[in-house]
């Protein structure tokens, strides 16, 4: 939250929290006052996944779910007219530098598929081992947000050219949130 409510005086840019985090419907309210534009929550951490989106959208920010890879895509059926953003992690949570899975990208087709049956739009944003290499596929898949950490902040070129890097391999037309 601190660092939320640091950079929100300087900057316009869509702030998403990704709260992996244990029971975030105790945090939401002072997350989105601290300046998030989107709350993004773990479907793992949330017992009523449908309530802590509606109390998102009711504090006035966008609403996201986090999938690990092994999480099932069908869990968000019930709650597609709730959601504003589908986060697919496409390595398991923990920390950076991993390896892209795969075997996420029929997921992330799946994901797309079902955004298609909704009347509103809901983006859809992957995590997790994100590299001019793998950028592509993720996209080609059907992803339209990406979340990169080592391939931006790791680059020799320093993190503007790990950023133009990844924008040119992923480059398919459209709109592209980095």
């Amino acid at each position: 939250m601190g660092v939320v409510k640091a950079l929100r005086p300087v900057s316009k840019a869509f702030f998403d929290v990704h709260l992996m985090i244990v029971q975030p419907e105790k945090y939401l309210e002072e997350f989105v006052r601290s300046g998030a534009d989107g709350v993004t929550v773990q479907v793992e951490a949330c017992v009523h996944l449908q309530r802590t989106l509606a109390q998102i959208r009711k504090f006035g920010a966008k609403a996201g779910v986090a999938l690990n890879p092994a999480t099932p895509l069908n869990i968000l059926e019930y709650v597609l007219e709730d959601l504003d953003l589908i986060l697919i992690m496409t390595v398991n949570p923990g920390f950076g530098g991993q390896e892209f899975l795969r075997a996420t990208l029929p997921k992330i087709k799946l994901a797309q598929e079902m955004i298609a049956s909704v009347s509103h739009p809901i983006q859809l944003e992957v995590d997790g081992g994100i590299t001019a290499a793998t950028i592509g596929e993720a996209r080609e898949c059907g992803a339209n947000a990406f979340v990169a950490g080592t391939s931006i902040f790791g680059n020799l070129g320093g993190a503007s050219a790990g950023i133009q890097e990844l924008r040119r391999s992923a480059e398919k037309g459209g709109n592209l949130a980095l």
